[in-house]
């Protein structure tokens, strides 16, 4: 599956603002205040973004949980529904562009949106393509038992199950050696 630059920059926007979500009502928001809200654009680069207020925090934390919903789809159809749901809500226009030095590339939210529809347009177009690529599969979240993080398998074969293979999958493969050597000596 060909990922343009446009795409790939829209799919790591959506895996970090769905885990900027708390895990459960301990946890901590990823996106407690407006600040947070204006460095999150500012780390992604999100452009065509004016100021920020407290209705865009609360539209975008509303958007984010349409996009978690779409990672714990059963199933491409399921998916889908969501995402036309969510980028039918968010007026989609698409305008081929070239700013900042990139390529032409197409951004689907219309001149002058919100942040939430500009997130839900873009980022759901980009989720759109795998739905379409039969690749909703690759839409995951992480497999290690106290960590749900999303995550897109771009693996070649869809094998990854971690959203980092250097933390959770390390720590349950250490875990794992640890259970199987404390077996192995009380067993000797």
């Amino acid at each position: 599956m060909l990922i343009t630059h446009d795409t790939r920059c829209a799919l790591d926007t959506v895996v970090d603002l769905v885990n900027t979500a708390p895990e459960d009502d301990t946890a901590a928001d990823g996106l407690p205040d407006v600040e947070a809200l204006a460095a999150f654009v500012r780390g992604h680069a999100v452009s065509d973004v004016g100021a920020l207020s407290e209705f865009d925090l609360s539209a975008v934390r509303k958007v984010r949980g349409r996009f978690a919903r779409i990672f714990a789809a059963p199933d491409a159809r399921a998916a889908a529904g969501l995402i036309n749901e969510l980028v039918a809500a968010a007026g989609t226009t698409p305008r081929l562009t070239d700013h900042d030095s990139y390529d032409w590339h197409v951004h689907y939210f219309a001149p002058g949106a919100s942040l939430a529809d500009h997130l839900a347009a873009d980022c759901g177009m980009a989720l759109a393509f795998f739905v379409v690529a039969g690749e909703q599969e690759r839409l995951r979240r992480c497999e290690a038992p106290d960590c749900r993080r999303a995550f897109v398998d771009l693996s070649r074969n869809r094998s990854r199950r971690y959203c980092d293979s250097r933390t959770c999958g390390n720590r349950l493969h250490v875990a794992a050696y640890r259970a199987r050597r404390k077996e192995s000596e009380s067993a000797g």
